[in-house]
């Protein structure tokens, strides 16, 4: 249940491989469906069919990591349904969440303004099929459309009020409250109330150690809200786990309905 309203590389901390381009579907397929990604669909007809001949679709594995800090953003990403996490990544390799995308967003749009160089590593944190589009080409249309211009400016600016609130949630909000408010915006975007995550990518995207999530997730079991095991975590209680979250989660689907 949805409230409110990611040859292949996977996910490293400290890794410097070079990026994948996923698997291609040809424009034309019929498992390739542009508007299933809401940015997409939101376009007046004329200004999506600008892009039409440029999408393909591409299937990304969890972990899979588009862009690293540093490299230049050479695709533009408008996924249809899981989820890619935005990462700050600090000079001694760690590395923690400050924004998630799934199929209301798109990924890597400002490069649609010029030359543009990622400020995070972007990963697929939630397996997922996206259209995507060369930089290269997404320039020439937007060059051409004022629509799908505003549609890059404009989410940017959702994914800076994401990385406020994250922040602060970060620096405010013990880990338990975090862990489950992060469970909930996984959960959205996989439209389920089963995901696998492995403690590895919870710790990465929670800033804590594997200790701390084995921890956090024994004290969610043990309250009835999830079970867990083996990487794969099924909420069981929905109400009760939004009580345990802080408020943050509800900010963020405020703040996306405002802004989207």
């Amino acid at each position: 249940m949805i409230r409110g309203t990611l040859s292949e590389r996977h996910f490293n901390p400290c890794g410097d491989a070079a990026r994948p381009i996923g698997r291609d579907i040809a424009v034309h397929s019929p498992t390739s469906n542009h508007l299933d990604n809401k940015l997409l669909a939101a376009l007046p007809r004329s200004q999506f069919n600008l892009l039409v001949p440029h999408l393909t679709t591409a299937t990304l594995a969890q972990g899979t990591v588009v862009y690293e800090t540093g490299d230049e953003v050479d695709q533009v990403y408008f996924p249809h349904n899981g989820m890619f996490s935005l990462l700050a990544v600090m000079r001694d390799g760690k590395a923690i969440e400050t924004a998630t995308v799934g199929r209301e967003g798109v990924i890597g749009a400002m490069a649609g303004l010029g030359l543009y160089t990622s400020l995070v590593r972007v990963v697929v944190q939630l397996p997922l099929t996206t259209s995507k589009i060369s930089s290269a080409q997404f320039r020439k249309v937007v060059a051409a459309s004022e629509a799908v211009r505003d549609l890059g400016i404009h989410f940017n600016e959702v994914l800076l009020t994401q990385a406020r609130i994250t922040a602060a949630c970060n620096a405010l909000h013990p880990v338990e409250a975090r862990f489950c408010r992060w469970l909930l915006q996984s959960a959205d975007r996989a439209a389920s109330d089963t995901v696998t995550l492995t403690q590895e990518l919870l710790a990465e995207m929670l800033g804590v150690r594997r200790t701390s999530v084995t921890e956090v997730a024994g004290k969610m079991q043990h309250e009835g809200v999830i079970t867990y095991s083996r990487g794969v975590i099924k909420i069981v209680d929905r109400d009760g786990l939004e009580r345990l979250s802080c408020e943050c989660y509800q900010t963020l689907i405020d703040h996306s309905a405002t802004l989207t």
